[in-house]
């Protein structure tokens, strides 16, 4: 007989609601300009900046982020964030004009930025030590395989004639993001604790006070970079520097989503025999190592060569992704002291979310500077930010660097008076 007792059955609803989102993404991510473009006819010169705007606007909402989950709980805003992502994408085919358009492109941002802290958060409250780690490496993974599968869902919409297909985009969006919401509601409420004294005038000045966790989400913005160039910067060097086809980078893509799918798990479960912050840090160093070689495949191969050689470059990367991830963001909620995790895990969002608003602009300066500068410098800050990791792994609490250590002490150490 299977357990239905609440502490195996909330963690499934989550992870349901989880997957459930991640479709959405797969199906807007790669539509995104297209499909606004078709429900409101909109330049596409005209969607792209109101999308940058609204981003930018929506990283001002994350300090409210962190106090809602802090206050009212995780489980609170990762149901409103759903829940303004299937607003934001039903109300899509009424915005006619720009300022409507920008007032759904804001809630669909805000949404978007707003689930990743609420949703570690949650994690962190339904979990913790080993168990809160397998629960965001099962998070990580159902994401990836999510994502793809919409990613197959939104090129089915795109061989829909006419504006069909995008209309479809719309209702399907609207309803995985509200069945997600509905699966968080069946989440039972966390038993949320009494604050002491000391900690009733605490907020974001404990956060800013705390120079390890402060270098650990400058660790991640540097890595994050990282993860940007398989994005924006790898389709343009397969084309134009290694002289592949275009539908090669859509398979390497396809190839790194499915293997992160797969293999995420597993990785994660290696990653609890070591300390997370060298985890992470080796992470980032097959990272580089994936760059130097990307930086001189345009010399030493071509042809079919070079097909085989992308897709084992593709591979080293991937590699480091798994070996980063898992321990890179259990240490982001491990770190966090239950009674402000909110305000720190929207702290270290900022560091993803800055790097994505960035990242564009400096990967087309360096992509037009000459591909070995681009993944020269890349290199470069990914190794920055493994050695941050390591520098900063003396300051964090023992319970967030190793698994093998106390589940979750509470009270944490002050952080003004652990050395940085």
């Amino acid at each position: 007989m299977r357990s239905t007792s609440p502490e195996r059955v909330a963690p499934r609803r989550l992870i349901a609601a989880s997957l459930a989102g991640s479709i959405g993404d797969g199906i807007y991510v790669p539509l995104t300009l297209l499909f606004i473009h078709s429900l409101t006819g909109l330049s596409l010169t005209a969607i792209g900046a109101g999308l940058t705007v609204a981003g930018l606007c929506a990283l001002a909402f994350m300090p409210v982020v962190g106090v809602l989950i802090d206050r009212a709980g995780a489980r609170r805003v990762v149901i409103g964030a759903l829940a303004l992502r299937a607003a934001g994408f039903a109300a899509y085919p009424f915005a006619g004009g720009y300022p409507a358009f920008l007032a759904v492109a804001l809630v669909v941002a805000v949404g978007m930025w707003a689930s990743s802290p609420g949703q570690h958060a949650l994690i962190g409250e339904l979990a913790e030590g080993a168990e809160r780690d397998r629960l965001l490496a099962w998070d990580r993974s159902l994401r990836n395989g999510g994502m793809g599968f919409g990613s197959l869902a939104a090129a089915g919409l795109l061989a829909v004639d006419g504006d069909a297909g995008y209309t479809a985009a719309t209702v399907a969006l609207a309803a995985v993001f509200a069945v997600a919401a509905v699966l968080v509601t069946r989440i039972p409420a966390a038993r949320r604790g009494v604050r002491r004294p000391e900690e009733a005038g605490e907020g974001y000045r404990r956060v800013l006070a705390d120079r390890p966790y402060l270098l650990l989400t400058a660790a991640n913005f540097l890595i994050a970079f990282g993860y940007t160039a398989q994005a924006i910067a790898l389709p343009i060097f397969l084309t134009r520097d290694v002289g592949l086809p275009g539908a090669l980078a859509g398979v390497v893509f396809a190839v790194n989503t499915a293997l992160v799918a797969l293999l995420g798990v597993p990785a994660a479960r290696l990653a609890l025999r070591g300390r997370r912050t060298r985890g992470a840090a080796l992470g980032a160093l097959v990272f580089a190592i994936s760059f130097a070689a990307f930086a001189v495949l345009p010399q030493v191969a071509a042809g079919t060569y070079a097909i085989v050689a992308v897709l084992a470059v593709a591979a080293v990367y991937t590699a480091g992704e798994l070996v980063h991830s898992a321990p890179a963001q259990s240490l982001s909620v491990q770190a966090a002291p239950a009674h402000l995790r909110g305000r720190y895990l929207s702290v270290y969002q900022l560091s993803w979310s800055l790097c994505r608003t960035v990242a564009p602009l400096l990967l087309g300066f360096l992509l037009e500077a000459g591909p070995w500068l681009l993944w020269a410098v890349l290199a470069v800050t990914v190794l920055s930010g493994a050695a941050i990791l390591l520098y900063a792994e003396r300051g964090l609490p023992a319970h967030a660097v190793s698994p093998r250590d106390a589940l979750d002490p509470d009270p944490r150490p002050d952080p003004e008076q652990v050395p940085a």
